[in-house]
């Protein structure tokens, strides 16, 4: 009796999803990315790619400007360091795997050609450089959070996420869920994973310091057999529907917050194309 009420729970999870994406682009038949899963509640209150790039730009056209003042002329915009640092990288992921011809060639892991963090392309910077970076870095920073209260409001919703997704995490839709996706991977002879992030971020996938992994073939079945499963099953359309539903609630609760952190996000933007406007 209690399965077939989460039976019902997640079919009525999975109507929430369709009436929230119902005016949005149709989603596609196989989902091969979280972007295919339509929006969240939470989108337009937290950082976007391009907010990014051009936060990145902004930061780098300040920084350099600074470094002119302190006598460094020329210096690069995407400067190396005069020694190149081991860089690690975290990995993370909102669903697991998703796209099944990444699975097969890749595993867990991606193109080692394609990395996920680009070398610098400017020129090595000195050690005098390098010793006045810092300060330039700060005041960059200084400039472009202008008129926020970064403590109270920068991205607030990102603040959120964390509790939010432990509400996630303890809805027995998605447990549910997640434990048919488990006992379906688990038949095909692989591990059973108590979710899909598990199987995501499994050891014995030996991550390197870049974050990618050694795309064994038990690695690659895994994930196949890991993205089968999830569009067997639904389980990531479940999964996002649950995270919409939890996201719209906390927005609701904390309606205030998230409207200042909305505001702080806009004076963010706006100082970013002040910045690139003046120097860019």
């Amino acid at each position: 009796m209690t399965r077939r009420g989460w039976r019902r729970g997640a079919v009525a999870a999975v109507a929430v999803l369709a009436a929230i994406c119902a005016s949005g682009p149709e989603r596609p038949e196989n989902i091969n990315s979280a972007s295919d899963l339509g929006p969240l509640p939470a989108d337009p209150y937290d950082f976007t790619p391009q907010d990014y790039q051009r936060s990145q730009r902004a930061s780098a056209l300040l920084t350099q400007r600074c470094m002119a003042e302190r006598g460094h002329q020329g210096f690069p915009l995407d400067p190396r360091y005069p020694s190149d640092p081991v860089v690690a990288t975290a990995v993370s992921t909102d669903y697991g795997a998703l796209d099944l011809a990444a699975a097969r060639r890749w595993g867990y892991g991606w193109d080692p050609a394609k990395p996920l963090v680009p070398r610098p392309k400017g020129r090595r910077m000195t050690n005098a450089e390098y010793a006045d970076l810092p300060a330039c870095n700060a005041e960059a920073s200084r400039r472009l959070m202008r008129g926020i209260d970064v403590k109270r409001d920068w991205l607030y919703a990102s603040t959120r996420a964390i509790e939010v997704d432990k509400a996630v995490k303890r809805d027995p839709r998605l447990r549910a869920a997640w434990d048919e996706w488990s006992r379906c991977v688990a038949e095909q002879g692989f591990t059973r994973y108590r979710d899909p992030i598990a199987a995501y971020t499994d050891g014995a996938w030996q991550r390197g310091s870049d974050g990618n992994t050694r795309h064994t073939q038990r690695e690659r079945a895994t994930a196949v057999a890991d993205v089968t499963c999830k569009r067997r099953h639904q389980t990531a359309e479940l999964w996002h529907s649950v995270r919409a539903q939890k996201q719209a609630a906390d927005i609701t609760r904390h309606r205030h917050r998230y409207a200042a952190g909305l505001q702080a996000l806009r004076t963010y933007r706006a100082n970013t194309a002040e910045a690139l406007r003046n120097l860019g």
